[in-house]
C-alpha cells in the first residue's frame, strides 16, 4: 500500500489510461502527414472531424476514444478518493472532476460533429450564421466548451493539488508553468473565436487552439507519469 492507502496495482491503471487518452488527443497532429486540405494556422481543430471532411471518421475515432479513456481514468481516480478519506481533499476531489468532464464532454464531441467547415468555407459559415445547419453545431460548441472547461479546472485544480498537498512531484513542478501557457493560449483562441463570429477575420484561431489542446495533451501526459511514478490518485 502507499502512503494513502492506495495499492500501487489499482494506480497503475489510471496512468495507464490518461497517459493513452493524452496520446489519442494529440492525433490531429497527423494533418501534418496527410492532406487534409484545412489550414491548420486558420482552421478550428474540430473541422478535421467534420462530416464533409475525407478523414472526418479518423478525427471522430480518435476523440471518442481519447475521451472515453480519460473518463475512465477520472472515474477510477474519484472511486478511489471516495474509498480512501485520507486522500479526499478538496482540491484533488474537483480537479479529478474536471478532468473526468473533460474525457465525457470529449467523447461527446466525436458524436456531435459539424457538418462543414465554416473558417474554410464561406458558404458553410454563411449557413451557419442564417442558423441553416444541423443543430449538432449548437451542440458541438456547447460540449467542446465544456470539455475546455473541464481541462482547465482540472489543470489548475490538480496542480495546485500537487504543491499545497506535496503530491506528484513532476506535476508539482513543471504545472504551473503549463498552467499559465494554457490559460494564455485559452485566451488568444477565445479572442480569435469572438473576432470570427464579429466577422473580422480569423487571427490565426487555429494556431492558438491547437497550442490549447496540445497543453491539455502535455498536462495529461505529465498527470499520468505523476500517478505511475507515485503510486497515487
Amino acid at each position: 500500500m502507499s502512503r494513502n492507502g492506495t495499492s500501487p496495482c489499482t494506480a497503475w491503471p489510471v496512468a495507464l489510461l490518461i497517459g493513452l487518452g493524452a496520446a489519442a488527443y494529440t492525433a490531429w497532429v497527423l494533418e501534418v502527414i496527410f492532406s487534409t486540405g484545412l489550414n491548420p494556422i486558420e482552421t478550428y481543430v474540430s473541422e478535421l472531424a467534420a462530416q464533409d471532411q475525407p478523414l472526418g471518421g479518423l478525427f471522430r475515432a480518435t476523440d471518442f476514444t481519447a475521451g472515453l479513456l480519460v473518463l475512465v481514468g477520472g472515474l477510477l481516480s474519484l472511486i478511489r478518493l471516495v474509498r480512501h478519506a485520507e486522500s479526499r481533499r478538496p482540491w484533488a476531489v474537483v480537479g479529478w472532476a474536471g478532468v473526468t468532464l473533460f474525457g465525457a464532454a470529449t467523447a461527446a464531441d466525436a458524436w456531435l460533429p459539424l457538418s462543414c467547415a465554416p473558417t474554410a468555407d464561406p458558404e458553410c459559415a454563411a449557413r451557419e450564421t442564417a442558423g441553416l445547419v444541423p443543430a449538432t453545431h449548437q451542440a458541438h460548441a456547447v460540449s467542446s466548451s465544456l470539455a475546455m472547461t473541464g481541462a482547465l479546472v482540472g489543470l489548475v485544480a490538480l496542480t495546485v493539488a500537487a504543491r499545497r498537498y506535496g503530491w506528484f512531484a513532476p506535476l508539482a513542478r513543471y504545472g504551473p508553468a503549463l498552467v499559465a501557457l494554457e490559460l494564455l493560449a485559452t485566451a488568444w483562441t477565445l479572442t480569435s473565436i469572438a473576432l470570427f463570429t464579429a466577422g473580422r477575420g480569423t487571427w490565426a484561431l487555429g494556431a492558438g487552439q491547437r497550442l490549447q489542446v496540445l497543453l491539455v495533451a502535455i498536462w495529461l501526459g505529465l498527470l499520468a507519469y505523476s500517478v505511475h511514478k507515485e503510486r497515487r490518485t
